[in-house]
């Protein structure tokens, strides 16, 4: 920190005395304020950073002057035993007395807002959601520790650049596809807001940012590949278990929380005579009320026998996946066959290939948005036309 005085000449008062300045400069960046003393000019000595007589007190406002400096030396190393990075208008503000704002980290923010949310599991938030955070920030700590070479940087340093070299990290260093950086970056954006809610920052320094739009293909089972599934039985039990669920979840939408969790108590009789599943999708947090069509309750019916209040046997999501890849190499299907394509072939060989409204698509597939719905499965519409026309 340099500490210096200074006159301007242009500027008098009525009796022709210039105020006494104080200009403070750390790290290249400057603050000036009064020091409420009044001089002759000529009596002041720049080089010497002195009044000098005939000055009137000449020695009672040097010694002001002195204590000024004094008392800037004070706070400048008060905040330096702090430890925390701090500012020149820190200095000034800790030098009148002011206790300077804190200044966050942004590591330091992102591990509060995952505190935050962490107490939030069991009531708004899955665990997964939170782990999903703590994996996001891992890749946001590596990031700052590669470009900056510390554990943390400054919330207030934060530039829209930052995002751009976020990216580009996760692209070059990550080997992250966009959609999956998207998502990293989607969650340090909560974060930011998050930040400004809390007034710990002033402005979203990434509010122009746009991200990088990916559209993927929709993968799901053809009629042909359906009906071919739905034929072929297998020998072996669990196998035989597995393709029956999955087939279920065809014609039904259901995301494999749901599936597995699925009792009988779900299943109601409702107003049109027929049976319905009325769940809780535990990605949404929205009930998920959809028919029972007639396959379906085909399958419903042979493991109604079943002792326990649950529908189907219980399995792991990586372990039924593993057993699709089996299944998917008898029947013939030459993409990866995963739980989640269920969900895309009940919407569009089950619902959209059986002219079903996208409106009612969106409803009975809980999506928030009708937009969510048309982003998702407008190409499978394309397809259809193209087939009837054909």
């Amino acid at each position: 920190m340099k500490t210096r005085f200074f006159i301007i000449l242009s500027r008098l008062n009525k009796i022709g005395k210039s105020a006494v300045k104080c200009r403070i400069t750390y790290k290249h960046k400057r603050k000036e304020f009064s020091t409420g003393l009044f001089i002759t000019p000529k009596y002041w000595k720049s080089k010497n950073q002195k009044v000098v007589p005939p000055e009137p007190d000449a020695e009672l406002k040097n010694m002001q002057l002195s204590l000024i400096k004094t008392k800037l030396s004070q706070a400048f190393l008060f905040l330096q035993v702090k430890g925390s990075d701090f500012t020149v208008d820190d200095i000034y503000k800790q030098y009148k007395g002011e206790t300077p704002k804190k200044e966050f980290g942004v590591m330091e923010v992102y591990n509060l807002h995952s505190d935050r949310i962490k107490k939030l599991i069991g009531i708004d938030i899955q665990y997964v959601t939170y782990s999903k955070y703590i994996e996001s920030g891992r890749h946001l700590q590596s990031f700052i520790k590669h470009k900056f070479k510390a554990k943390d940087i400054q919330l207030k340093a934060l530039k829209s650049s930052f995002l751009e070299q976020y990216e580009y990290f996760l692209k070059v260093e990550k080997k992250f596809q966009q959609s999956t950086l998207n998502k990293a970056i989607q969650r340090f954006r909560r974060v930011i807001r998050y930040a400004v809610a809390e007034d710990y920052l002033a402005k979203d320094p990434f509010m122009l940012y746009r991200a990088k739009r990916v559209k993927k293909e929709v993968l799901f089972l053809s009629p042909e590949q359906l009906k071919k599934l739905e034929e072929t039985d297998f020998s072996i039990k669990r196998i035989q278990q597995i393709k029956d669920m999955f087939v279920f979840c065809c014609y039904t939408g259901l995301g494999f929380k749901e599936m597995v969790n699925l009792k009988k108590s779900h299943f109601t009789l409702e107003f049109d005579g027929e049976l319905w599943i009325t769940v809780h999708r535990n990605k949404t947090k929205r009930i998920y009320k959809v028919p029972l069509l007639p396959k379906a309750k085909e399958i419903k019916d042979k493991y109604d026998n079943v002792t326990n209040e649950y529908v189907f046997p219980s399995i792991s999501n990586a372990h039924f996946n593993g057993y699709l890849k089996e299944i998917a190499d008898v029947v013939g299907i030459e993409f990866n066959l995963t739980h989640h394509i269920a969900r895309k072939t009940f919407a569009s060989t089950v619902l959209l290939y059986n002219n079903v409204p996208m409106e009612v698509i969106s409803r009975l597939l809980g999506h928030s948005k009708l937009q969510t719905t048309q982003d998702s499965y407008g190409k499978v519409v394309e397809k259809r036309i193209s087939l009837e026309c054909m």
